[in-house]
């Protein structure tokens, strides 16, 4: 995995980032999710919703490089949207650096050809100049990606809000009745036991004794007023958020197609305005589909609201409680209104009891927000409308690209996952030619994996791979065995892969720095490299042992300047590569330079240092012994303050087994390691090591 941004500067990219995005002034601010819904709708409210203004309002171009097993790599632009599918890489990958400048990517793999045989560590650098070259164009799709992949969240979690809103009471009305049916004795049907109660003021006493004794006069009170509460709350959802969040989609889309429309800037990136097409009219049936629950939500609240004053009056006078004289008021309007109601919600439909385990559907609203691909259980009818029959009539307008395909019998999750799949599949083109313009411009095998090196865990192994944004040049880090003493290796080429640059391939041993203080007898000693890692562009943090078979080797933590390695001299010595042969195998070959330190490092003590990470920015290292139990943080390049008291703690930690010569102690501060200003190291001031056990 490996985050990058791009550095590059140009007028042309000055003005593209000083421009202002036309969709803020053209389209209305996206409303926040009601956060007493879903934990998810979290990271659409108030409070959240300047962080993701943020994120999109991130216009230089950063990506997050993704690598597995099988040569799978993939790039992501802000870390949201896939860019760019890169196959064909062989072995599985264990470092990925893309160039600031993205015309090129280091890769390094792991290439094991068979089980039983060693793997062998292979460097690749990958062409990737069509980012390069197409960087404007990139920037400004992969923005119209990330809006489009943010706002497919924000209808996501808006739809999952109104499922919330819907609640399972208002079934209520369903299974009582469809209880009803089964335990009734008589041959009248529901719809004629409730036409009676309409007409005549008289219920069966089946009827009655539903109404009284399972439904009560205060639960359809309440049934009612949860059905009214969830209802507008579903519509307001369904207006504020769900029509805001679709309108904004409908517009980056059409904007996406204007761009795919410019083929002289966005054919060669893979942007295909069929497709983009495609996702426009699956977004119209989105919003469609979301009128129409609109449509029903009216509908049932008016039929709901008629239909439960009326029932609420009849139940009163069934137990002869006072009914008030402004709810006895009934004109022959409200009566057909009724009457009308129950006609088309209270037919008993046989077929519906083995699809819902009920003979009703009463509440038409929650088949819209269940997600299933099931038709919907009561479909709204078409019959009769003006508009249906003249499209119906019409040969010319029933294919015509300019209306909105509508599907009357899906659900509203139903079509929101085909619009999803078309937008996505639409979105899926430039990343497979992006991927595809993506070539192998330079393969070296670098070494043969040791059996116990195999051992290591995978996050600690080197190689290590540094982009130098001034410079533009990569770096790989990396050791092999000779003789048991380990060199480390630095590995350099220009991002640009139709340049070359000098000393492409150095090794650096380490002579003796430590004058002697520790063992002056030792006038030969020199260092093997355990681990190194880049701190900035023209330096490396390395980690060192004492190469001498003697007891308690120490451990040193050193910096290494570029400086002193790329030197003017042995200039003419050029190593010659070959495609044929490993780099372990020609190790004879490799030009060496041999460094002596002055005042760039420090004695690890009382630590088997072996791995470290450092960040350069924020002038900290963090060094990890090698049985993985203990950790010692040290700040860089702080100024000498004097000398201060160092505190120690003893640690009564069981010794790791493996490793009965080291001694675990931990102690509070900050280590200086490279004050160059003073011919030696200050005294410790700071050291943190911390116990990792589980």
């Amino acid at each position: 995995m490996h985050w990058m941004e791009v550095t590059e500067e140009s007028s042309l990219l000055t003005s593209f980032y000083n421009a202002e995005d036309e969709s803020n002034l053209l389209l209305p601010k996206l409303p926040a999710l009601p956060k007493n819904y879903s934990t998810t709708a979290k990271i659409f409210s108030e409070e959240k919703s300047d962080e993701i203004m943020k994120l999109l309002g991130d216009v230089r171009l950063n990506a997050l490089v993704l690598g597995g097993s099988s040569g799978f790599i993939e790039i992501y632009a802000y870390g949201m949207f896939k860019i760019a599918t890169v196959t064909g890489v062989a072995g599985s990958c264990r470092g990925l650096c893309l160039s600031s400048d993205l015309k090129s990517l280091s890769v390094i793999t792991e290439i094991q050809s068979s089980s039983d045989s060693e793997a062998e560590i292979t460097y690749f650098q990958l062409d990737t100049s069509l980012l390069s070259s197409y960087l404007p164009e990139v920037t400004r799709m992969a923005r119209k990606f990330t809006h489009i992949s943010t706002l497919l969240q924000y209808i996501k979690l808006s739809l999952t809000c109104m499922c919330e809103a819907w609640e399972e009471i208002l079934m209520q009305m369903d299974s009582r009745l469809t209880k009803f049916v089964q335990e009734k004795n008589t041959t009248t049907s529901v719809q004629d036991e409730f036409m009676q109660l309409l007409l005549w003021g008289k219920a069966s006493l089946e009827l009655q004794a539903l109404l009284m004794n399972q439904l009560t006069v205060k639960g359809l009170k309440k049934l009612g007023q949860s059905i009214e509460s969830s209802y507008s709350s579903i519509q307001k959802l369904v207006i504020s958020h769900l029509q805001s969040g679709s309108e904004a989609l409908l517009y980056h889309l059409s904007e996406l197609k204007g761009m795919a429309l410019w083929k002289q800037k966005y054919e060669s990136l893979g942007l295909d305005a069929s497709g983009i097409d495609e996702a426009i009219t699956a977004v119209g049936s989105f919003i469609l589909k979301a009128n129409e629950l609109l449509q029903v939500i009216d509908s049932s609240m008016k039929n709901f609201k008629a239909f439960f004053r009326w029932l609420y009056v009849a139940m009163l006078r069934m137990s002869e409680d006072h009914v008030l004289p402004e709810l006895n008021k009934m004109t022959q309007k409200d009566i057909t209104f009724v009457a009308d109601f129950l006609t088309e919600h209270f037919n008993e439909a046989p077929e519906l009891y083995n699809r819902k385990g009920k003979y009703f559907n009463v509440e038409r609203v929650g088949q819209y927000l269940k997600d299933e691909d099931d038709d919907l259980v009561s479909p709204p009818n078409t019959e009769g409308n003006q508009w249906f029959n003249f499209l119906k009539d019409s040969t010319h307008l029933k294919e015509s690209p300019l209306l909105f395909p509508y599907y009357p019998e899906k659900s509203l999750h139903f079509v929101k996952r085909q619009m999803e799949g078309v937008i996505d599949q639409c979105l899926q083109k430039p990343a497979d030619v992006i991927g595809k313009s993506v070539h192998q411009a330079a393969c070296m095998s670098l070494y043969k994996i040791s059996q116990s090196e195999d051992c290591t865990p995978q996050l600690f192994k080197l190689p290590f791979l540094w982009n130098d944004k001034t410079s533009n040049l990569h770096y790989v880090l990396f050791t092999m065995l000779e003789n048991s003493i380990s060199k480390i290796h630095i590995l350099r080429r220009h991002t640009d892969t139709s340049r070359s640059v000098s000393n492409g391939i150095l090794a650096v041993e380490f002579g003796n720095f430590l004058n002697n203080s520790i063992n002056e007898s030792s006038d030969s000693r020199c260092y093997s490299c355990l681990d190194a890692h880049f701190y900035d562009d023209e330096t490396v943090t390395v980690v060192l042992k004492e190469s001498v078979q003697q007891e308690g080797k120490e451990r040193v933590l050193a910096q290494l300047p570029l400086s002193s390695v790329y030197t003017d001299e042995d200039q003419d010595r050029k190593f010659i590569w070959d495609s044929m042969e490993r780099l372990d195998e020609r190790s004879g070959e490799i030009p060496t330079r041999t460094v002596f330190l002055e005042n760039q490092w420090r004695v690890l003590e009382n630590m088997k240092a072996q791995y470290v990470s450092v960040n350069g920015i924020r002038k900290v290292s963090c060094v990890l012994s090698s049985n993985l139990r203990h950790v010692r943080v040290f700040e860089m390049d702080v100024e000498d303050d004097g000398e201060v008291e160092e505190e120690e703690e003893e640690e009564t930690a069981q010794i790791a087994a493996g490793e009965p010569d080291e001694s675990n102690q931990s102690a509070d501060g900050q280590d200086n390691v490279c004050d160059a200003s003073a011919e030696e190291l200050p005294d410790e001031i700071e050291e943190h090591e911390t116990s990792l056990d589980p």
